[in-house]
Parts: structure tokens; C-alpha cells; sequence
């Protein structure tokens, strides 16, 4: 078993578990009792309380130093062990006992966060096969991985992991690349092309020829770059251990010269209580305690508190494409008809043969002729081919989606869906019927609507230089990272080329790292800030992680660097202040003015005033999201989900333009009367009412009308296309037919319209659907 990619260790953390809880409630026993039984005249028995109260807490803050020395450095704990020494030496029980409650609090709130997760690589090496089929003269045997020997033919089954690297052989093998690549759709691999281990048999059974051992093949090498980079990783210098590194020497100095000057070590001694760096042991951890609070409300998972601040002081950002910054599952994002045929036609006859099968692409399909309400026909005589699509019988037609040889009868039409694919990065499902072209569907995984205003809060949050790293192609890579408005671009990565990439960008800035797939998971170790995207992303990426996002929603991330800025900044003025408070009191304490009980108990209110102010990082900072109402994110989601019903609508429009250009003729205006139908019963009521009814609702959380005046100049327009077709039409009853001289601005309109509509909506989704949870 390989061992874990990140520096836990259990056992300590077990241990830690249970010691500083124990601590805590021990000297919280020993102050109680022992003020009790000052009360009730008592003193000796007091002091025999706070004094083993002390002794308990110095063994373990012994130890705790001790651990630090050998590891090369002194932390805040230092100054207390010395306190709670210096108390005992001279019998300030209560001083000690004070101080012995204030280390066990501090220490059981670290290790409360410390707690969270263990970063291991569990789920990486579970998914890792531990045998494979081997075929021989005797027929197939299951044998371990590691007796496979390069020339050996294996059988790779349906849903199996690919054991090795090697190539295909006899018949061609349909994977899912996604846990090496991230892009979410399948690929087909003819005979003899090469094929990495970890990847899924998405298709039918195929031979392998393995070209690499176990250790010498692909997924095993990613563990490797996994445990390297996480091994690679210095320890987090935690704020209250940076602070401590200037605080102690001055500490230790000021109770020497209380000690030389006066004479009397009960003056050092009280140097040294009210120099317990109790602002250090207590407010910044509550603090970055009250921070880790406050990403959980919001599904932002943070593993301690060391990847809070490192959080908060990153400045560079590199993000993963699939599954990040995009939706990481295909969507149908047009759909194409045949002459004679409808895009909703062509939808609803696809979804219907393709409803049942588990194919990535045939389940976004059929989704989205569900969200568009379409009623599907119940198929039968369905088969399906692996790679080549499924044909069916649908309300007494046979119907085929999927890949389609056209041969020499390939119309003119298919070109363009060509064309169009080609330029959009989109896959192409064809459906023909009874053996003719009807029309065809183009998915591809499109960007999160969330994305562009998460890059904009991202920047405002101090990240400056955003980069994105990619297994994807360059073309759809680029094209999303000019949408967005990134720094760079690096595509066609592989795992180790990843690692390399953030070991360069960690040279010039504390770097965040995010990606959902296993093939990120060495470079979310390799990161001073690894995030991974948990709800959808892979178990191993998550168990690599500092921070785990929850929901699926890549907004959360803006609010988890926002969230981090905000805590770390209220940390460092608690310590400070505090800090500035115990220099203070020090002075008082070195001049003879303040003895050790009564230093404990001013430290108390210093520690008190701290805390209070560290508390505010467990409110909410308005400035970071707006808050909406109840009835707001109803209407939010309510047009959102009609943004998905109207897809049909904006197709039609781009239909009719369609055959105006190929055949203006009695067919094409057909096609505009029923665009305008649907634009006038279905689409311009939905505009009407977002004007009317959602932005006024929205207005008052974005900062008032004018944050919406944009967005109503764009229904304006929408309406005054529609307008315009709907005076061509009226002409072209009267002329009985489309004039010559009506197309060219016909077609504008309508190709307009479209193009308005559909970065309309695109806005809209980014910028107003995407504040509602």
C-alpha cells in the first residue's frame, strides 16, 4: 500500500483528539473548584486546586514546545510553558491556573480544525483495479496486476478500469476518458491505438495488448506524482507562530530587565503572565475557527485553519476546465431540422429512443426534452452499438441518433451542423428516420453560469494573475478562457505537466489550485492551496484537498477566498491589538505595578476584548453576496427554469433564418409564422413579465433600477425585432408571398433576434439566476 500523499498523522491527530479536550476540561475543573473554595475561605485548598491545574497543563505544554524545538521552531507556546513555570516557582497558583485554561482552550480550537479530514489518497488507490483478465491457451484467467508482463493480452470488460497501458486490439473500444482528461465525453479508440490504465470501459468487451507494467503505466504514475507533491509541501507557518517570533525574544528580554532592575523574580514573573500571548493562543484561532465556521454555512469545506490563511493571502489562481469552470456533463446546445421537420420534432424523437440508455450524451438528450416538457413515445425494438448510437422503432418509424454515414446522399444542410460543430466544439448526434436525415442534435459541456461573476469577485478579493490548466484541447480551452478573461491558458496537459505548472507558479506567489478529476489530484497536493470541486468532482481529488466545495457551484469558491481575506484580516488585528494591550500591561508589570494574579485576571479582560472582536468573522459580510428574498429567489428560479422551457423558441427563430437563406419559399415562410407565433404567445409574455415583476424585485439587493437598466434596454430590442418580422409577415399576406426585396432584412431580423436572445439570456443566467442558491 502506498502510503498518504499529504503530512497527517493519524495517530497524532487521534492523539491530539484526545489530550486537549482532556486538558481543557481539566484546568476548567481546577479554576472552578479552586475559586469556589476561595470563596468559602478555603485558600490553602485553593491554591492546592489552581496548582495542579498548572502542573497538569505544563506536562502536555512541555511537550508541545519540545516538538517544535526538534522541529526548528518556537511557537507561541514557549511563553506559556515559561509562565506556568514561573508561577509555580513562586506560588501564583491562580496565575498558572489561568494560564494553564487559556493554552488548553487555544489548543483544543486548533485541533478541533485540524480534525476535519484526513488527506490521504484512499479513494485514488480504491480506484485502482487490483487484478486483470489475462487471455492464454486456456481461455481467460484473472490474475493480479502485478504478474501482468508487457505482450500480454487482456480482456477489458464493460464498466471495467483499464488495468494497464496498451493498445487495442480486434474490435475498436469506447472509453471514458474523464478520470485521466476531464472532458466529459467518450471517445472511441480504433484497433491499435494506444490507451492509458485508470480510464472506463464506457463500450463493449475489447483486448488490450498491454505495453507497460503495473508500475510503470499511467494511473500509477499519478499516485506517484500525488504522493511526491504532497511530501514536497513545507509546513504551514501559522499567523500566531509568525507573530510569536518577535513577540517571545521581546517578552523574555522585558521580564529579564524587570529581574535585573528590581531584583525580584515575582516581577518577572508577572512580566511573564501578562505576556502569555493569550491574543496568539486565543483570538486568532477563534477567528480562523470562526472563518471555517462560516465557509461550512456556505458548503465550503476547509480542512484546518493553516489552509484558511493560506487562502487568504493567495494571489495566484489556476482552475481546471471540465467539471470547473464548465458544467463537466454535456447539454444540448441546438438543435438542427431537416426540411419538413421541426427542432422540437427532431428532440422529441431523439429523446425517445435514446430515454432509456446510459450513454453520457443520450442521457443529456433526453433531459433536455424533459426540462422543454416534450412528450416521449415509449420506443421498442431498441438496440444499441457502442460508439455508433441506438435505433429503435418510435410511433411506428425507425428511428436512429447517433453517428450516421451519409455517404454520397449527404444533404446540403448536414455541412453547416459541420461547420458549426467544428467552430463550437460540440459532438453531433443525427437522427435519421426510416433512413432519411431528419435532423441533428449538438451537445457540449458549456460553461457554468456562475463563472464569469466568480472570476470578477475573485479579482476584487486580491487574486491577481488566473490561469487555467487543462487535459482538454486547446481551441474549446481558449475559447472559455476568453469568456472569462483569464491570464493564460495551458492545454493538452497531462498530470505531470500540471504538477509543473503550479511548482512554477508557487515560486512566484501562494497559489490556489482547483479541479474535480482523479487526473488533478497531484496537482491540488502540489498547490500551497488545493480546492476541489466535491460535489460532482472525484472522491480521491477530494481526499487530496485543503478545501472541499460542497454544492456544485463554482461561486462558493469566490466566496471561500472572500471569507478567508476577511477572517485572516480580523485575526491579525485581534493579535495585534492584543499584543499592543500586553506590551502595555508588560511596562506596568515590569515597574512593580501589577502582580501575577492580578496581571492573569487583566489578561483575562485583554483576552476577552479580543476574542469578541476575532467573533467577527462569523458574520456575514453583505458586500460579498446580495441578499435576496424569499419571493426573489422563487422568481429567480421560476424565470430560470423558463429560460430552459423557451430553448425551442430561439431555435425556431434561427430555423426560419435557415430556410429563408436555403429556400425562400412557401416552406420558409411557413417557418417564420411559426417563429413568430412562439415568439409572440410564449417568449415576449416571459420578457414582459422578468421586466415587471423580477427586475423591480431584484433591483433593491443589486443597488437600484439602474443596476437593471441594461437589461431592459435588451427587451427593448427583443420586441422591436419581433415587431419588425411581424410587418414582413403582414406584408407577405397581402403580396401573397415573401418579396424579393424583403429577405435580406428578414433574415437580419431574425438571425438578430436570435443572436439577442441568446447572449440576452446568457446575461441574464450569469448575472441575476446565478446570486439564488
Amino acid at each position: 500500500m502506498n502510503p498518504p500523499i499529504r503530512k497527517a498523522r493519524p495517530g497524532r491527530l487521534v492523539s491530539a483528539a484526545s489530550l486537549e479536550p482532556a486538558l481543557l476540561v481539566v484546568t476548567t475543573a481546577a479554576v472552578t473548584a479552586g475559586g469556589i473554595a476561595w470563596l468559602v475561605g478555603a485558600g490553602g485548598l485553593a491554591d492546592l486546586l489552581w496548582g495542579l491545574g498548572t502542573v497538569l497543563a505544563v506536562v502536555p505544554a512541555v511537550g508541545w514546545v519540545w516538538s517544535a524545538l526538534r522541529r526548528g521552531h518556537a511557537g507561541v507556546d514557549v511563553i506559556a510553558v515559561l509562565a506556568l513555570v514561573g508561577t509555580l516557582a513562586v506560588g501564583e497558583y491562580l496565575a498558572g491556573a489561568l494560564i494553564g485554561l487559556m493554552l488548553a482552550t487555544g489548543r483544543t480550537l486548533e485541533a478541533a480544525a485540524r480534525r476535519r479530514a484526513s488527506h490521504d489518497l484512499r479513494a485514488l488507490l480504491e480506484h485502482a483495479p487490483r487484478s486483470a483478465r489475462r487471455r492464454t491457451e486456456d481461455g481467460v484467467r484473472s490474475v493480479p496486476l502485478s504478474e501482468i508482463a508487457v505482450g500480454d493480452l487482456l480482456v477489458v470488460g464493460p464498466g471495467e478500469v483499464v488495468p494497464v497501458d496498451g493498445t487495442v486490439e480486434g474490435s475498436a473500444a469506447v472509453l471514458d476518458e474523464s478520470v485521466l482528461t476531464g472532458e466529459p465525453l467518450q471517445v472511441e479508440r480504433s484497433r491499435g491505438t494506444a490507451v492509458r490504465s485508470g480510464v472506463v470501459n464506457a463500450g463493449g468487451a475489447f483486448e488490450l495488448r498491454a505495453t507497460a507494467a503495473e508500475q510503470d503505466s499511467t494511473y500509477a504514475g499519478i499516485v506517484r506524482l500525488a504522493q511526491q507533491a504532497g511530501a514536497e509541501n513545507a509546513p504551514v507557518v501559522r499567523l500566531a507562530d509568525r507573530y510569536a517570533a518577535w513577540f517571545l525574544p521581546l517578552s523574555l528580554a522585558v521580564a529579564g530587565l524587570a529581574w535585573l532592575i528590581s531584583g525580584s523574580a515575582v516581577r518577572a514573573v508577572a512580566v511573564l503572565v501578562v505576556a502569555t500571548p493569550c491574543p496568539l493562543l486565543l483570538a486568532a484561532p477563534v477567528a480562523i475557527v470562526s472563518g471555517l465556521s462560516r465557509a461550512s454555512r456556505l458548503g465550503v469545506v476547509i480542512r484546518d485553519g493553516g489552509a484558511l490563511e493560506n487562502l487568504g493571502r493567495a494571489r495566484t489562481l489556476l482552475l481546471d476546465k471540465t467539471g470547473t469552470l464548465t458544467r463537466g456533463r454535456p447539454r444540448v446546445v441546438d438543435v438542427t431540422a431537416a426540411p419538413g421537420w421541426t427542432p422540437s420534432d427532431v428532440l422529441r424523437l431523439a429523446a425517445s429512443v435514446d430515454q432509456y440508455s446510459p450513454h453520457v450524451l443520450a442521457r443529456a438528450i433526453a433531459a433536455t426534452a424533459r426540462e422543454r416538457k416534450l412528450r416521449l413515445s415509449v420506443p421498442s425494438d431498441v438496440t444499441e452499438e457502442p460508439g455508433r448510437g441506438a435505433t429503435g422503432t418510435v410511433d411506428g418509424h425507425r428511428v436512429a441518433v447517433g453517428r450516421t454515414d451519409f455517404g454520397e446522399a449527404r444533404p446540403s444542410w448536414a455541412g453547416a451542423v459541420d461547420n458549426r460543430a467544428l467552430l463550437d466544439g460540440a459532438a453531433v448526434a443525427w437522427l435519421t428516420v426510416d433512413g432519411k436525415p431528419a435532423g441533428a442534435v449538438l451537445l457540449r459541456d458549456p460553461l457554468r453560469h456562475d463563472a464569469p461573476r466568480t472570476m470578477r469577485h475573485l479579482r476584487s478579493a486580491g487574486i491577481d494573475r488566473v490561469l487555467m490548466l487543462t487535459g482538454d484541447r486547446a481551441e474549446p480551452a481558449r475559447e472559455v478562457a476568453a469568456v472569462l478573461g483569464l491570464d493564460d491558458v495551458r492545454a493538452e496537459l497531462g498530470p505531470a505537466e500540471k504538477v509543473a505548472a503550479v511548482r512554477a507558479e508557487r515560486d512566484r506567489a501562494v497559489t490556489v489550485m482547483v479541479g474535480d478529476g482523479v487526473n488533478d489530484a497531484p496537482a491540488l497536493a502540489a498547490a500551497d492551496v488545493g480546492v476541489a470541486m466535491g460535489a460532482r468532482g472525484s472522491t480521491a481529488t477530494s481526499e487530496a484537498a485543503d478545501i472541499v466545495l460542497t454544492t456544485d457551484r463554482v461561486d462558493r469558491l469566490a466566496d471561500a477566498v472572500s471569507i478567508a481575506v476577511r477572517a485572516r484580516r480580523i485575526a491579525v488585528q485581534s493579535a495585534l491589538g492584543g499584543m499592543l494591550l500586553s506590551l502595555a500591561a508588560m511596562a506596568a508589570a515590569a515597574a512593580g505595578l501589577l502582580p501575577p494574579a492580578v496581571g492573569a485576571l487583566l489578561q483575562e479582560g485583554i483576552d476577552a476584548a479580543v476574542i469578541l472582536n476575532a467573533l467577527r468573522a462569523l458574520r456575514v459580510d453583505r458586500a460579498m453576496r446580495p441578499a435576496l428574498t424569499p419571493d426573489t429567489e422563487a422568481l429567480i428560479h421560476r424565470f430560470a427554469a423558463e429560460h430552459d422551457d423557451l430553448q425551442d423558441v430561439l431555435e425556431a427563430v434561427r430555423a426560419a433564418a435557415d430556410r429563408l437563406s436555403d429556400a425562400p419559399g412557401p416552406q420558409a415562410l411557413a417557418a417564420v409564422e411559426e417563429a413568430h407565433r412562439l415568439l409572440t404567445e410564449r417568449l415576449l409574455p416571459h420578457e414582459d413579465a422578468e421586466e415587471h415583476r423580477l427586475y423591480p424585485a431584484l433591483a433593491p439587493a443589486l443597488g437600484g433600477p439602474e443596476a437593471t437598466a441594461t437589461m431592459s434596454r435588451a427587451h427593448t430590442e427583443i420586441e422591436r425585432l419581433s415587431r419588425r418580422v411581424a410587418t414582413h409577415l403582414h406584408l407577405a399576406h397581402v403580396a401573397g408571398g415573401l418579396a424579393p426585396e424583403q429577405l435580406d432584412d428578414l433574415r437580419s431580423c431574425l438571425y438578430g433576434l436570435n443572436t439577442v436572445l441568446r447572449l440576452h439570456f446568457t446575461q441574464e443566467e450569469e448575472s441575476y439566476f446565478s446570486l439564488a442558491p
